[in-house]
């Protein structure tokens, strides 16, 4: 598990809100919730073919602080790197150390939330 001194890259957490466009129809937004310092872990990069189409994608690990806030993050919700922002969708969210200090994300960017 990272030190916090490793903690070195900014990450702001969105969930998905149900929002209306003005016309009488709904549609999911992300709203922002908070940000945290985070630990990256990349991981070698893939390549899928959706729809006829070759797409990269680029898995990482984020590990955050565990606290009130971070323990509500579900699959639902996506990460967004602030300096760089690379958005992320997030496909587990566990305390794998299960002694309530560190988070640890599993996330894909180049796939949708």
């Amino acid at each position: 598990m990272p030190r916090s001194g490793d903690l070195r890259e900014r990450v702001r957490f969105e969930a998905r809100i149900a929002a209306e466009d003005g016309y009488g129809n709904r549609r999911a937004e992300f709203e922002a919730k908070f940000s945290r310092a985070a630990a990256f872990l990349m991981k070698p990069g893939s390549e899928t073919v959706l729809a006829g189409r070759l797409q990269g994608q680029q898995p990482v690990t984020i590990i955050v602080r565990f606290d009130p806030d971070t323990r509500q993050i579900t699959s639902g919700w996506r990460v967004v790197d602030e300096r760089a922002g690379t958005v992320y969708a997030i496909r587990a969210a566990e305390d794998m150390d299960r002694r309530r200090q560190w988070l640890t994300l599993v996330c894909i960017a180049g796939e949708p939330a």
